[in-house]
């Protein structure tokens, strides 16, 4: 279903690895600019696929990104919004994550964060004073917290490079407008997904985790139990064996698609 869209956007993607990968492939597909940058080096493969990679945050967020979309580890985000120096964005933008949990990426993008969570990072700090002087320093005065006026798009594409290789066309997208003010950059990033058959489902952080915890963990559970079982397939397997090997490919795909 891929074709050059009208509205095309210039995407940064934070984490390149495999899921964000697959995704860049469609939306080079339509025609978007991309950008990346990552941890590990994927200079080389960025070149084969046409994108600009940046090993240097401040020339990433100087490239005038209209989305900045973190396809990261869910353990690995906190880190990595809190060594972006967003002061270096040359005007606002709309942050999404493609995390497969909702409200902690929500949370750590609109920087909500306690006393007690501050507390909690510093427990070496036994003074209250120094916890203060250190969160002031490192964290809400260094030009690292996301800006206020950019916008925050929560999304979980239900799928992967493994169950969307032949297309996205029937597969779920859920998201959640957190805060939108520029309704025509979140249309067209939505549009992405839609323009490929996706079943957009609009809900919020707090619905699809609650969902998720269920759904995600069984199918992960049950993944994880049968690798270390070290099934494998048999000349004679029945229909069921056959969808729970299923299970465990999918699970160790999945294990592999996030970089930061």
């Amino acid at each position: 279903m891929s074709s050059p869209s009208e509205n095309t956007l210039k995407i940064g993607i934070v984490g390149f690895g495999p899921f964000a990968q697959f995704l860049a492939k469609t939306m080079i597909k339509q025609g978007h600019s991309i950008t990346a940058t990552s941890r590990s080096d994927y200079s080389n493969l960025c070149t084969q696929m046409g994108i600009s990679f940046f090993r240097n945050m401040n020339e990433f967020l100087e490239s005038d990104n209209d989305v900045i979309l973190f396809c990261t580890s869910i353990l690995s985000l906190s880190q990595v919004i809190s060594t972006i120096p967003f002061n270096f964005m040359k005007k606002p933008a709309l942050f999404a994550d493609v995390l497969s949990v909702k409200e902690h990426p929500r949370d750590l993008m609109l920087q909500v964060c306690t006393f007690f969570e501050i507390l909690d990072s510093c427990f070496m700090i036994m003074d209250c004073f120094s916890v203060l002087y250190v969160w002031m320093e490192t964290n809400s005065f260094s030009g690292k917290v996301l800006p206020h006026e950019s916008d925050v798009l929560c999304t979980h594409p239900m799928f992967g490079p493994d169950s969307g290789k032949h297309g996205w066309n029937g597969l779920s997208f859920m998201y959640d407008k957190i805060r939108i003010r520029n309704e025509d950059i979140c249309s067209s990033f939505l549009q992405i997904f839609a323009s490929e058959g996706c079943k957009m489902m609009e809900m919020t952080c707090e619905e699809h985790d609650k969902s998720a915890a269920r759904t995600q963990f069984v199918t992960h559970f049950i993944g994880r139990l049968l690798g270390q079982m070290d099934i494998e397939r048999t000349p004679i397997d029945t229909l069921g064996f056959q969808k729970l090997v299923e299970v465990v490919v999918l699970r160790n795909a999945k294990s592999r698609t996030k970089d930061c």
